[in-house]
């Protein structure tokens, strides 16, 4: 009887901890893993932008802002620490009782000559086996508590679910030519918010397009809708004839050679990074794109070549040579189109010609999408469609649209009085 009442006292503690603490214990670790997301993602932000901060004294904002996310996580992590304190305590109180409970029996026990005094001391040492489990149980329960908490997120990010899926049969054309078509295109990334509107226009295959308007035109938006990064609401986008959504995601891409404006770079080497490890791209192959987008001058000065280390991010080139890298990447891939997203904003004047004396021999057979702002590197383009507000305002050739006088002469004007007010400045600075 007493070791039941033993079994039962210590058995108890567990048993309230489990009907009423985990809901609370739960939310504080949630609470913790949030705000060590945010203390994670300040502190990278931070050390990335360390010459920003310095560079404007907001060091002292900075290391307050971070103080009081760390103090908060702290604080979290107290109110975990509390839900611990609180409970073990507990169970070696209960822990007592029993024992108390065995000497106060068993004495009784010894005193009638139904046991002898070992058997007391047996079972005060069972008692005290069993509530060591009952202890790492507890300690256990606290590690699950905070491994459930962080698996919530884990699981909400898996269980996601893709918005823009493969079609259960995919088609796709006999042949790849490089056709682009959009037929009354509308896209939305907020319901009742749409950033295209109508957007119509055929690329023949070989032909080159420039896209051109004001920030927030819509540019980029042809583009993601095109490479299928959203779905569209209306309408539909084709590609050799054939609707992007029947296409096969990875297939429609490979088609398609995507040089942003922001590069990213991974960790590796410079070669690695042209080639994506892809196996189907060869040495030679990955050479003859970096001879192409220019890069290759400044690769062989570099110790190991096509070997050499790039850090995260490429920190260790400068802005223009990953947009070159970037380029080398495109080519390397050989695709049928061509996307270029303000691909020469970061180079200098001279090796923006090499790069435009190098498109022009690259796209030939090669359909292109050029987004620009500076209107003096789509000159050449086959056309020109002016997007403004999710629309085209104007398509046409560089010439034909400055004879019209529309949008796109303004800007053109606008654009060319800055360049001749800064060339005039930099005149007069020489001569002083």
């Amino acid at each position: 009887m007493a070791v039941l009442v033993s079994v039962l006292c210590g058995l108890t503690p567990l048993f309230l901890r489990w009907r009423i603490s985990p809901q609370r214990a739960r939310e504080v670790y949630r609470e913790s893993r949030l705000v060590l997301g945010r203390l994670n993602a300040g502190l990278q932000e931070n050390i990335a932008g360390e010459a920003t901060v310095q560079a404007f004294g907001e060091e002292e904002k900075v290391y307050r802002r971070f103080h009081g996310v760390n103090f908060s996580y702290r604080d979290v992590l107290l109110r975990s620490i509390r839900y611990n304190a609180v409970f073990f305590p507990v169970i070696e109180v209960f822990s007592a009782i029993s024992i108390g409970l065995l000497l106060w029996y068993g004495a009784n026990q010894i005193v009638s000559n139904a046991v002898q005094a070992g058997v007391v001391v047996a079972f005060i040492q069972y008692i005290q086996r069993m509530y060591q489990p009952i202890r790492d149980l507890a300690e256990k329960y606290n590690i699950m508590q905070a491994a459930m908490a962080s698996a919530e997120r884990i699981f909400a990010l898996l269980d996601h679910r893709e918005t823009v899926k493969n079609p259960a049969r995919p088609n796709g054309p006999v042949q790849y030519s490089g056709a682009v078509e959009f037929k009354d295109v509308w896209l939305s990334y907020n319901p009742g918010e749409p950033v295209l509107k109508g957007i119509s226009f055929r690329v023949r295959p070989g032909e080159k397009v420039a896209l051109v308007g004001a920030t927030g035109g819509g540019k980029t938006s042809i583009i993601s809708a095109l490479c299928r990064f959203y779905d569209v609401q209306r309408g539909a986008i084709l590609v050799d004839g054939v609707v992007v959504r029947e296409w096969n995601k990875q297939e429609l891409r490979r088609q398609l050679g995507l040089v942003l404006q922001d590069v990213f770079l991974f960790s590796g080497d410079i070669a690695t990074n042209i080639t994506l490890s892809d196996p189907r791209i060869s040495e030679g192959r990955m050479v003859d794109a970096a001879v192409r987008a220019q890069i290759a001058p400044f690769v062989d000065k570099m110790p190991n070549r096509y070997r050499e280390e790039v850090q995260e991010r490429g920190s260790t080139l400068s802005q223009g040579q990953r947009q070159l890298l970037s380029f080398a990447r495109a080519l390397a891939f050989d695709p049928k189109i061509l996307i270029l997203d303000e691909a020469t904003s970061s180079v200098d004047t001279r090796t923006e010609m090499q790069i435009q004396q190098a498109l022009d021999e690259l796209l030939k057979n090669r359909t292109a999408l050029i987004v620009a702002h500076r209107l003096s590197t789509i000159k050449h383009a086959d056309r020109i469609l002016v997007i403004h507000k999710g629309e085209i305002w104007e398509a046409g050739t560089h010439d034909e649209l400055l004879q019209r006088g529309g949008l796109y002469a303004r800007l053109y004007d606008l654009q060319y009085r800055f360049q001749e007010r800064d060339a005039v400045a930099v005149d007069s600075a020489a001569h002083v």
